[in-house]
C-alpha cells in the first residue's frame, strides 16, 4: 500500500494521542530540553541543593505514580522538577527568591511557562525543612487533582 504522505518531507508522529493529523517536523520549533542548555541542566543536576535532593528522593522512580524529571528546560528556562504527563512543575524557592528583583523575574518566568499549559507548585526551603511531609502532601494533592481532571 503506498504511503498517503507526500514524498520529500520529514514527518513525525502526531503530538497528541489519538492523532489529529500529521505535523511537518522541519517547521517545528523545539521548546523542550534544547541541546544548547544540556550542559547547564547537567551542571544543575550535579550541584543540587539539600532541599532539591530531599524532594528528588521523594519524586524519583515514579513513587508518585507519575514520572518526574529534574532540571527540565522549556525554551531558556530550567524547571527544578517537571512531570510531562501532567504538565506540572515543582519549583524550590530558597532565600534568593525573596528579593524584589528575583520575585519579579519569577513571576514573568512563571507566566511565560504557564503559556505552555504548565501548572506550578512553589515550595519554599523553609517548608521542606520545617515539615517535609506537608510539602510532599501539597504535591500529592495537586497530582491527584490533575489526574481526576484528565
Amino acid at each position: 500500500m503506498p504511503s498517503p504522505l507526500p514524498k520529500g518531507r520529514v514527518y513525525s508522529l502526531p503530538l497528541l494521542k489519538g492523532g489529529l493529523g500529521w505535523v511537518q517536523k522541519d517547521n517545528m520549533t523545539k521548546h523542550y530540553n534544547k541541546k544548547e542548555l544540556k550542559d547547564r541542566r547537567r551542571q544543575l543536576r550535579k550541584n543540587m541543593t539539600f532541599c532539591e535532593k530531599l524532594l528528588w528522593s521523594y519524586l524519583r522512580k515514579r513513587q508518585m505514580k507519575v514520572r518526574f524529571l529534574r532540571q527540565y528546560s522549556v525554551d531558556n528556562y530550567v524547571i527544578d522538577f517537571y512531570c510531562p504527563r501532567l504538565k506540572l512543575a515543582v519549583e524550590i524557592d530558597g532565600d534568593i527568591h525573596d528579593l524584589p528583583e528575583q520575585k519579579e523575574y519569577d513571576i514573568e518566568r512563571q507566566k511565560y511557562l504557564e503559556g505552555f499549559g504548565i501548572k506550578f507548585i512553589r515550595i519554599k526551603n523553609e517548608e521542606l525543612f520545617d515539615n517535609p511531609n506537608k510539602a510532599f502532601e501539597k504535591i500529592e494533592n495537586e497530582i491527584k487533582k490533575t489526574l481526576m481532571i484528565s
